[in-house]
């Protein structure tokens, strides 16, 4: 059974691009929830069908997590940022990380069992794209297209008539 998609959106996703404080946060919410809606059906999967090794309501690959981290969070101009990221990831009291402090399940396992940092890390990864996204919130042709090019991949096997319909399907 999917999440329901008004609380995704103002439980999770928009207090999670809030704290985050990004540009176009209407863009980014809607990106983010037809990027849930399309690549797990709004929460129905969790791990990628067919054994695939994507994670989380958004499907995210551990390589893409580590290259967002690798590749951008990672640079010490970003450190600000990098905070904002970190601080969704879960810790666990009942483990020690590095100077004693608390650690929690990795960071890859947390894109399919911590909803607020699998919604930063999904931001990032747009954040990241070369392009700007869409300037109308409401343009789902353009968020769609923005999506294959820069999650999917235009090698990927989604469609942007795929997005288009799910966003409906799940969204409204």
């Amino acid at each position: 059974m999917p999440i329901n998609p008004d609380q995704l959106r103002t439980l999770v996703v928009r207090p999670v691009l809030a704290a985050l404080d990004l540009s176009a946060p209407d863009v980014a919410e809607n990106l983010l929830m037809g990027t849930a809606a399309h690549e797990s059906h709004l929460g129905d999967f969790i791990k990628q069908v067919g054994g695939g090794p994507a994670m989380g309501i958004y499907q995210m690959e551990p390589a893409t997590l580590n290259d967002c981290y690798e590749n951008y969070l990672n640079y010490p101009s970003r450190a600000d940022l990098k905070a904002k990221v970190d601080a969704f990831l879960a810790q666990s009291p009942m483990t020690s990380g590095t100077n004693g402090a608390p650690a929690g399940p990795d960071k890859a396992t947390q894109l399919a069992t911590n909803l607020a940092y699998a919604t930063a890390m999904c931001r990032i990864r747009y954040y990241r794209a070369p392009a700007a996204m869409p300037s109308d919130a409401n343009d789902l042709d353009g968020l769609a297209a923005y999506w294959k090019q820069y999650y999917n991949t235009p090698l990927g096997a989604g469609t942007t008539q795929q997005f288009i319909a799910d966003y409906h399907r799940y969204i409204g």
